[in-house]
C-alpha cells in the first residue's frame, strides 16, 4: 500500500509557500487586496468562481464562517477570481524560484510532469477544491506547473479529510480544539481560525461530553484514537493517485520531491496552523 502521508509530507511544502514565503504576499498586494487574508481567501477560493461566503466556509471547513465572511463576498469587488488566480500563481512561482535555484531544470521539469500526473489521476467525486483546481487549464512553465499541481493534490486530500471528519460528527471548531489537545497550540490555531473564545469552549465542552478531552483539555486515547481514525481514512481517501502512478513512477516523485520539500519547509514558520511535520530524510 502506498503511504499517502510521507507524499503529502513532499507536496504540501511545495504548496504552503503561498501562505508564508513573502514573495506571495507581495502579489497579492500587487493586485490589490491589501491585508493577509483578503489574499489568501481570494486566491484559495478563486478556482470555485465568484461564490459566496457558504460555499468557502463549507469547503475550507475549519475557518469560523464570521471569519470568512469579512473577506468574501467583498473581496470580489476588489479583484476578480482571475484575478486572484494569476496573483496566487505568479506569488507562488515567485516564492519556489530562489528555493530550487541549485536544482537542474530538468529535475523541476520532471517533477512537475509527475506531480502533474498523479493530481490527473484523482478522483474529483466530493473533493470540491480539489475538483476545481484540477479543472484548471495546466501552466507551460514548470514552476507554476508543479505548484498547482501540488495545490490540486493537496485539496483534493483535504476534501477527503473533511468528509472523514464528517463521518466521525467532528465539527469545524471541534477539530482544532482536538488537534490542539495533543500536537498543536490553540495560541496559534484559535486566532488563524477566527473562533471566539465562547465558540472555543463550546467545542471544548462538546469533546469532554464525548470523552475525547481530559478536564485539561488534553486528548484522551479515546480523542487520540479518533484523531488517528480520521487520518487513516484521509490517508486511504487520497490513496488513488499514486496507486494509479505505480511504484517506480512513486520511488521517481519521491526523490524529485525531497529536495523540494526540504527547501520549500525552510521558509515555513515552525508551528504552522498546517501541522505539517518536516519532509522525510532522503531515501537510502
Amino acid at each position: 500500500m502506498v503511504d499517502a502521508r510521507a507524499m503529502w509530507a513532499l507536496f504540501e511544502p511545495v504548496h504552503a509557500v503561498t501562505y508564508f514565503a513573502p514573495q506571495a504576499r507581495e502579489h497579492f498586494t500587487a493586485a490589490g487586496l491589501r491585508g493577509y487574508w483578503r489574499g489568501y481567501f481570494a486566491g484559495r477560493a478563486s478556482p470555485l468562481g465568484e461564490v459566496q461566503a457558504a460555499p468557502v466556509v463549507a469547503s475550507f471547513f475549519s475557518f469560523a464562517p464570521t471569519m470568512v465572511g469579512r473577506a468574501i463576498p467583498e473581496v470580489w469587488t476588489m479583484i476578480s477570481p482571475q484575478g486572484a488566480l494569476q496573483a496566487r500563481v505568479n506569488g507562488a512561482a515567485a516564492s519556489l524560484t530562489p528555493l530550487v535555484a541549485d536544482l537542474p531544470d530538468a529535475h523541476l521539469a520532471e517533477a512537475a510532469d509527475l506531480l502533474t500526473a498523479a493530481a490527473g489521476e484523482l478522483e474529483p467525486a466530493g473533493r470540491v477544491l480539489g475538483a476545481a483546481n484540477a479543472a484548471l487549464p495546466p501552466y507551460d512553465q514548470p514552476l507554476p506547473r508543479l505548484w498547482q499541481a501540488a495545490t490540486t493534490l493537496r485539496e483534493h486530500r483535504g476534501g477527503g479529510h473533511v468528509s472523514a471528519l464528517v463521518a466521525a460528527g467532528i465539527g469545524a471548531c471541534e477539530v482544532l480544539v482536538l488537534r490542539c489537545g495533543l500536537d498543536l497550540s490553540r495560541e496559534i490555531m484559535q486566532p488563524a481560525r477566527g473562533w471566539t473564545d465562547e465558540e472555543w469552549d463550546g467545542a471544548r465542552a462538546r469533546l469532554t461530553a464525548r470523552g475525547w478531552l481530559g478536564t485539561d483539555g488534553r486528548a484522551t486515547p479515546a480523542g487520540a484514537a479518533a484523531v488517528q481514525a480520521v487520518e487513516a481514512a484521509t490517508d486511504l481517501a487520497a490513496a488513488g493517485p499514486w496507486l494509479a502512478l505505480g511504484p517506480q513512477a512513486v520511488r521517481r516523485v519521491t526523490e524529485l520531491l525531497t529536495p523540494l520539500a526540504a527547501a520549500c519547509h525552510s521558509v515555513l514558520p515552525e508551528w504552522n496552523p498546517i501541522g505539517l511535520p518536516a519532509p522525510p530524510p532522503a531515501p537510502g
